[in-house]
């Protein structure tokens, strides 16, 4: 089967970096080592070549992930192989997160590309909770990482047709937590909203969902392609909690025109380098700040604070204040940790440099 790939998103500008003597060609799944491409001649498993590996093992960012686009060259044994990732123009990278010792969250300065090469990002969040209608704190930190990664994104109340009531203001609760974000419900199993996700999906561009398991993720890429590319399962109905039924991520071109890329749900969710994400979800706190009576005021009990100000009368809700404090330390501590690991690798390849250096005057006659 061949592909027109400028209906996968090449374009001129990726052709003029294409190194000599290889074929681009776009990841539409990764393995451990290996990757599932689509080229022009058809779909191909490749695996990376050594270039690629040692890139990877310096920075976990230049792994090949879903979405990218790479160069593969055509080796003797009769197969390809992953010669290049070549320049992304967005990625969504999330920060590596790990429990420490006594059960925080903490960052290890690592970043993992979930997705690249995306024009949108949908952010699933389901309507119906066993204790919340919807997950604020959740919606505010994906979107953050949606607006760092260089994609727009877009909020879906998934399951509409569960909220019996109140989806209105369910719906102006999302729009205040996610400020200038066009936020829309849909019913995937009553085609309720699929039509106006799918305009956003017109000629080449790609999108990535995004959200917890039991979002309907998986159902809503269904709906979209018009047919089961994804398993499904049912939400426990003990706890209202979704399971992982999508276990990798995937790049699916759809018959109307665009490209999905379905993800499992995301349980922990670590900044990277979030610093302008966050910003522009919390516009509206960041507005009032400019209000503030001192530059450096840092709102907790300064005279002629904007943001307390309106924290006193009703404007700005509590849960939205401690949510933007909860990111900004979150990602002001990513920040440091990467800076920390990048001078960490400077002063290992210097003491390398200067071993060599000893070695070679040790053997000079």
């Amino acid at each position: 089967m061949s592909y027109d790939l400028s209906l996968l998103g090449w374009t001129e500008l990726l052709a003029g970096g294409l190194p000599a003597d290889t074929v681009p060609a776009r990841v539409s799944r990764v393995d451990r080592g290996a990757a599932e491409v689509i080229a022009a001649d058809g779909q191909h498993h490749v695996k990376y070549s050594a270039r690629v590996r040692r890139a990877s093992a310096a920075d976990p960012v230049a792994l090949p992930c879903v979405g990218d686009w790479v160069a593969i060259r055509w080796l003797p044994e009769g197969r390809y192989e992953v010669d290049e990732v070549l320049p992304r123009s967005t990625a969504f990278v999330r920060g590596g997160v790990s429990r420490d010792s006594v059960g925080g969250l903490s960052g290890d300065g690592q970043g993992q590309v979930l997705a690249a090469n995306v024009d949108l990002v949908f952010v699933a969040e389901p309507s119906m909770h066993s204790t919340d209608f919807a997950d604020l704190g959740r919606i505010e930190r994906l979107v953050a990482l949606a607006w760092e990664s260089g994609g727009t994104p877009v909020v879906l109340i998934t399951k509409s047709d569960l909220f019996e009531k109140g989806l209105d203001d369910l719906l102006d609760d999302v729009r205040a937590a996610a400020p200038g974000v066009a936020v829309h419900a849909v019913s995937s199993l009553h085609g309720d909203g699929v039509e106006l996700v799918g305009e956003y999906l017109g000629g080449s561009r790609t999108a990535v969902i995004l959200g917890p398991s039991g979002a309907g993720k998986s159902t809503l890429v269904n709906a979209l392609a018009g047919g089961t590319v994804m398993d499904t399962q049912q939400v426990r109905a003990a706890d209202g909690r979704g399971r992982h039924t999508t276990v990798h991520r995937e790049l699916i071109p759809l018959p109307g025109g665009g490209l999905i890329i379905d993800t499992p749900g995301i349980r922990r969710i670590g900044l990277y380098d979030m610093a302008e994400g966050v910003e522009l979800v919390f516009s509206d706190i960041e507005a009032l700040a400019e209000l503030c009576r001192f530059g450096d005021c840092g709102h907790t009990g300064e005279p002629g604070c904007a943001v307390l100000e309106a924290l006193e009368s009703g404007r700005l809700p509590e849960r939205r204040l401690v949510s933007w404090r909860k990111l900004q330390r979150e990602a002001q501590w990513m920040a440091s940790r990467t800076d920390a690991r990048l001078r960490k690798e400077q002063q290992n390849k210097w003491k390398i440099i200067h071993k060599e250096m000893r070695r070679s005057g040790r053997n000079r006659p």
